[in-house]
């Protein structure tokens, strides 16, 4: 994901918790799905941020180092202004742009789509029941 372009809060605030219950009904579990998405998010943008430091390494000193320098400062700057991991989730949580998961309970979107699937099947089954009993 594009991390860069993402529209959440650089600042935290006060927000309702109502909000955080819409999916899970359980702010415990909705918290512990938040750090979970939120160390995913910290990891991609570290291992990215590496990737771009990787390309100023060099083995000898050379007059550019200041240059290089210059550069590998402005990359650090930039990705100590991006919103935080834990934002950024919470951003992605309440813009529902998570898919939550939990086969314990029974809920979460993908078990509402397997529960829309059986429904459509027994109600395709009904119809064809009846037509039969109708001829």
């Amino acid at each position: 994901m594009d991390y860069k372009r993402t529209t959440a809060d650089k600042t935290t605030e006060t927000r309702d918790s109502g909000a955080f219950n819409k999916v899970t009904d359980n702010m415990y579990e909705t918290i512990s799905m938040l750090s979970k998405r939120s160390n995913q998010i910290a990891q991609e943008i570290k291992q990215e941020l590496y990737r771009k430091i990787e390309e100023f390494a060099s083995q000898n000193d050379n007059l550019e180092e200041l240059f290089e320098n210059r550069e590998q400062i402005e990359i650090a700057r930039f990705y100590e202004q991006l919103p935080k991991a834990t934002l950024i989730a919470i951003n992605e949580y309440l813009n529902d742009q998570l898919v939550y998961r939990n086969d314990e309970n029974g809920k979460g979107a993908i078990n509402e789509m397997l529960l829309d699937v059986k429904q459509a099947q027994d109600s395709k089954e009904e119809k064809a029941k009846v037509k039969r009993t109708k001829k």
